[in-house]
């Protein structure tokens, strides 16, 4: 099967109408942010442009237009201007969004809203979701709407370790994640295996269902399983060295390929006659070594 390698892949904006746009300070412009207008370059320089101009019809931001154009008490929020909410909402914080619980509150919703069940490919007996781009250390990133990234461990990873619990350390929110360096860690046993963070970012969620629910990351991986949702520090940069599509089959069979050296020709007989790679790998076979694992698969 192959897929095409070609600039980042992600989510489509549902809505496309730029908030100037809304407010008849630009004919025709579409926004690809969704409406998160405070990290948005087009937005930044509409504001250098329209700097000092008189009236409210070229105001300095879309803001200071909406505060012109509304009155004070009745003014409306703007994702009801924008169309992203359909019941009425009146702006109590003077289009000051960025101090704005409800606002956040909104982004919070399409964040966890947007995921998606991703398609799968099955590649030596592991489940690979499309879509995602994959760090050496088996962790993915998926970009999401607004550019942000969510990342997880792939199933690979997740079967080798099948009892492995998550530990986040010290990235919680608002912390930063430095990409090739160590991150967060998972525990088995006793045991301890650090993981090398596959982007960097600023940390927008941590997952807190994994915490209180280990066996979501394991059966769900792609999925409701996800760790961090990170804001990438610079998105394209981030993402170099990371394998995608075809690139990601080929690295995981020869993973495969690696783990059945492990095991020996035995095991490699048995795969090779399509059988199913066994949950917690490593609880099965600890004379493989919890050291030898991490180091070949974790590259920690």
């Amino acid at each position: 099967m192959k897929t095409k390698k070609k600039g980042i892949r992600g989510f489509q904006v549902v809505e496309d109408e730029c908030i100037w746009m809304k407010a008849g300070v630009v004919n025709l412009h579409t926004c690809n942010k969704v409406y998160d207008c405070f990290d948005c370059k087009f937005d930044k320089a509409m504001t250098r442009a329209m700097g000092g101009k008189p009236t409210a019809a070229i105001a300095s931001n879309w803001a200071v237009y909406f505060k012109k154009t509304y009155d004070g008490a009745s003014r409306p929020c703007r994702h009801v201007v924008t169309g992203r909410i359909q019941q009425p909402k009146i702006c109590t914080h003077n289009y000051e969004c960025q101090d704005c619980a409800f606002d956040q509150m909104l982004d919070d919703i399409e964040i966890s809203e947007a995921q998606s069940v991703p398609e799968y490919i099955n590649v030596s007996g592991f489940d690979l979701a499309q879509g995602y781009y994959y760090h050496d250390g088996h962790t993915w990133v998926r970009i999401e709407h607004g550019g942000i990234a969510r990342i997880g461990f792939d199933q690979f990873v997740m079967k080798l370790f099948g009892k492995a619990k998550f530990v986040s350390g010290f990235l919680e929110i608002g912390s930063h994640m430095e990409k090739g360096q160590q991150g967060w860690a998972i525990t088995q046993d006793n045991h301890l295996a650090n993981i090398i963070s596959p982007i960097s970012g600023t940390v927008l969620s941590v997952n807190q269902r994994i915490k209180q629910n280990p066996d979501l990351m394991h059966d769900d991986p792609y999925n409701d399983g996800w760790l961090f949702i990170v804001e990438p520090d610079a998105p394209l940069k981030s993402l170099r060295k990371l394998k995608y599509g075809d690139d990601s089959i080929s690295w995981m069979e020869k993973e495969n390929r690696k783990l059945m050296d492990m095991m020996g020709p035995e095991y490699a007989n048995l795969a090779a006659t399509g059988g199913e790679p066994i949950k917690d790998f490593f609880g099965y076979n600890p004379e493989i070594g919890w050291d030898r694992l991490v180091t070949t698969f974790l590259k920690t």
